[in-house]
């Protein structure tokens, strides 16, 4: 991810001995006696790698727990944490430099019929079908649209569905750019929620990832 971010965001991806790594009283207490191992070795991964990116910051390590499974930072701290199959990364900030920052890596395949049928707008169906043979564009907008939201939820304290972004992607500059649904952006209970999200993406070692940053204000 670091590739896809600008310098002010600290990025730590994470390594073999990341997944069976060490957690915090307060991190341990958010996973569930239950929870499958494959839930412990991603949540472990992410939250490893969160401590890294703001040490990186300069920051004294904190635990970063959770709240209806999304990370609570702490104080002055704006992150995002992603995994997929065999792959787990963190993103940290100072807030007082970055007001949100989201990003997603997903695996890089074809899309479900039914699941494109979910995600995609029919603006957006025409728009990936003029893009260059070769990539799965609808598994980047999928990318694109979990960063987007994992943009807007930290700052607006709302969620977004699929439709509310209506995203255009640029394969030559690696960018895309998501257009928020009016009415969502006027229901905002903040002033200043996001009318668009400009973003970064990058296909390769079978995967999709994508990245964006908020700027303050």
């Amino acid at each position: 991810m670091r590739d896809l971010l600008p310098p002010q965001v600290a990025v730590a991806v994470a390594g073999p001995d990341d997944w069976t790594g060490r957690l915090l009283a307060e991190e341990l207490a958010c996973l569930s006696e239950r929870a499958v191992e494959s839930r412990r070795r991603d949540f472990t991964a992410g939250r490893v790698c969160a401590r890294r990116a703001m040490a990186t910051l300069g920051l004294p390590p904190a635990p970063v727990p959770a709240a209806d499974r999304i990370p609570v930072w702490p104080s002055g701290v704006v992150g995002t944490i992603t995994h997929t199959r065999g792959y787990c990364a963190a993103a940290a900030a100072r807030s007082a430099e970055v007001r949100s920052v989201g990003m997603d890596a997903e695996q890089h395949k074809e899309l479900n019929p039914g699941v494109r049928r979910l995600i995609c707008l029919p603006e957006e169906d025409e728009h990936l079908a003029r893009l260059p043979a070769g990539t799965s564009w609808p598994a980047v907008l999928f990318s694109a649209k979990e960063t987007i939201y994992k943009v807007w939820h930290p700052v607006v304290g709302t969620w977004l569905d699929f439709t509310d972004a209506l995203v255009e992607i640029d394969p030559e500059s690696g960018t895309f750019c998501a257009r928020i649904a009016p009415a969502r952006v006027d229901a905002a209970p903040v002033a200043t929620a996001p009318r668009a999200v400009h973003g970064r993406f990058a296909v390769a070692d079978g995967l999709v990832r994508t990245a964006a940053v908020l700027p303050l204000p």
